[in-house]
């Protein structure tokens, strides 16, 4: 089980994504776009920055909805490796079978 910090922390920076989300996209746009000026662009520049750091998608961590666990993450499932085992050897996954050969 990971830290309550830990997860709480990450679920502040999603949030903090998602509140940011559009005017980042907007400010980005402006920025890579090469039709507007110089000044305007380092004003988009200067306004991204200002911007808290923990708004950014990439501050996000994967973790595992169930125990927290942040490595070894499945990405579809939002589950661990670990606790993706132990449902399948439940029988709580419909379809998946622990393999044998």
């Amino acid at each position: 089980m990971a830290k309550k910090s830990s997860v709480n922390r990450n679920k502040k920076r999603i949030a903090l994504t998602l509140k940011y989300a559009n005017k980042r996209r907007k400010l980005k746009k402006i920025i890579m776009n090469k039709k507007v000026s110089l000044e305007e662009r380092f004003k988009a520049q200067m306004k991204l920055a200002k911007m808290p750091k923990n708004s950014s998608k990439i501050r996000v961590k994967n973790r595992c909805e169930i125990t927290g666990r942040s490595h070894g993450v499945y990405r579809k499932l939002k589950i661990s490796r670990i606790t993706l085992r132990q449902l399948t050897l439940e029988g709580k996954i419909p379809g998946m079978i622990k393999s044998s050969w």
